[in-house]
């Protein structure tokens, strides 16, 4: 199990470094602006729109193993085990019977102490 949460650790930490890193590459809406002064990007790898697809699709790709890599290590940092209960839990157990006798005890003793009955002269 620590090794699947560990695993799960990675894969969040790389897809949130890919996002970040992708939503920096990209161009915002007020590059078309800065395009018309000579800094287009027809000449780019991906070509005069290729790039935004390109770059949008492997966003949203990451941004959702991001999304379901939080939601795997939030279900397994919820789970927990109920079969062991500890030093403090086995002690706790065993006193508990332990203290539910004595309270018991002096009742059935004052019980057994009382003395009867007088008996009724005739």
């Amino acid at each position: 199990m620590a090794i699947f949460k560990t695993l799960l650790v990675i894969v969040q930490v790389l897809s949130a470094l890919g996002v970040i890193g992708l939503v920096l590459l990209q161009h915002g809406k007020g590059a078309d602006v800065g395009a018309a002064f000579g800094s287009g990007a027809s000449g780019s790898l991906f070509g005069a729109s290729g790039s935004a697809n390109f770059l949008s699709r492997t966003t949203a790709v990451l941004a959702a193993l991001f999304f379901c890599s939080t939601l795997g290590l939030t279900l397994l940092g919820n789970y927990k085990q109920s079969a062991s209960l500890g030093v403090m839990g086995a002690a706790q157990q065993q006193s508990a019977p332990a203290a539910a006798a004595p309270a018991s005890a002096p009742a059935a003793a004052a019980a057994a102490s009382a003395p009867a009955a007088p008996a009724v002269p005739k």
